[in-house]
């Protein structure tokens, strides 16, 4: 089976699906693998190094996408390059099958399948598969790290001979993967750690990592699946910025994490919140691709509102695309060690990860987040 990796065009992607040591992995497993030229580099990662595994690389992207059985990427190919594949063949990656409903309609024209990695069913057996949780743990610590960076103090106590330094105080909104790696960085360097999160079972594993967990009582607008909120409604984020206006304005930085799959990001931070902040304090929108947890957040830009410096870094994973790739290569061929061998797919269509995860089947939509709406 020919597995071709391209090289990731999406803005600001540095991210590679396939990494020399799964390169080389894949092909003792019996799988031919092709590398466009400088898919790698972007994450440190030379042709050489892919040429060392047993891997061939490809000069023209094209050609590898129009000969391949299995294309593995980390973000979904755009509409051409889904036009370049053969009938039949597979694509694996992120999708996010809601929100690309013309690449979706261009899969099913084309006649080929996809598997999306952000709908892989959050069960035990499926952890090593795991990528956006291997994404957001990145994510989390690198928010942390640039908060800090931005931030004209620094995090921990400091006491000296010409007067002490108070801690710097971390609000955290959300405590999912990327909220609880970016409360256990802000914690090893010293700041004080306050985090929101509208699922009560959340405040043990806050609490465990040394911070203080800021109760918000849910009511039935709340909606959860697999562990993620999928719907809330306006008058509870009303009630919860209300609880939220003073911690936020006692803040030095606030880390916004609050994603609901397929829809708008909820708004947290409105206007009127920056407006009471500190002047030097620091807002980090993990959310912004997805409209923004804070109103002044802009996409892919640092700005200064009121005094106050607000990052919108829309990927944060590729900004430690080393690591990044390294575990988003192991997530994506445990996958494809799941769904197939060297001689082909398994298709197991009532198999839980696989019916799960599978968006496309030969032409046919089959997951409901990429059927057309009614």
């Amino acid at each position: 089976m020919n597995l071709f990796v391209p090289k990731e065009t999406k803005f600001k992607e540095n991210r590679v699906a396939i990494t020399p040591d799964v390169a080389k992995e894949l092909v003792n497993k019996g799988f031919k693998l092709v590398m466009e030229k400088n898919a790698g580099q972007s994450s440190y990662f030379s042709d050489d190094m892919y040429v060392n595994a047993g891997a061939t690389i490809l000069e023209n992207g094209s050609n590898g996408y129009e000969s391949a059985d299995v294309v593995l990427k980390v973000n979904i190919p755009e509409i051409d390059e889904i036009k370049l594949m053969k009938k039949g063949a597979i694509l694996i990656s992120f999708v996010f099958a809601a929100t690309v409903p013309q690449v979706i309609e261009a899969a099913s024209k084309q006649g080929i399948s996809i598997f999306s990695m952000d709908a892989i069913p959050r069960i035990s057996r499926a952890q090593k598969m795991d990528a956006l949780s291997s994404q957001s743990n990145l994510a989390g610590y690198k928010t942390v790290i640039l908060a800090a960076d931005a931030l004209g103090k620094i995090f921990p106590m400091l006491m000296t001979a010409a007067g002490t330094i108070k801690p710097a105080k971390v609000l955290i909104m959300g405590a999912g993967v990327a909220g609880l790696q970016a409360i256990a960085t802000a914690k090893r360097l010293g700041a004080i750690v306050e985090v929101s999160d509208i699922r009560p079972e959340t405040k043990e594993q806050v609490q465990s990592l040394g911070a203080y967990f800021i109760e918000v009582k849910g009511d039935e607008s709340i909606q959860t699946a697999g562990g993620y909120v999928t719907g809330v409604s306006d008058d509870f984020l009303m009630k919860q910025q209300a609880l939220l206006e003073k911690h936020v304005a006692d803040a030095d930085i606030v880390i916004t994490t609050a994603l609901i799959p397929g829809k708008k990001a909820p708004m947290l931070i409105p206007a009127s919140m920056v407006e009471k902040m500190k002047m030097g304090s620091v807002i980090v929108d993990m959310a912004v691709e997805q409209g923004g947890n804070c109103a002044l957040s802009e996409l892919n830009k640092t700005v200064v509102k009121n005094g106050v410096t607000i990052i919108g870094e829309s990927n944060l994973p590729s900004l430690l695309p080393m690591n990044a790739s390294q575990l988003y290569a192991k997530n994506i061929s445990t996958f494809l060690y799941h769904l197939a061998d060297s001689q082909g797919f398994k298709w197991e269509m009532e198999e839980e990860i696989t019916k799960g995860s599978l968006i496309v089947h030969n032409g046919s939509i089959v997951h409901a987040s990429a059927l057309p709406k009614i």
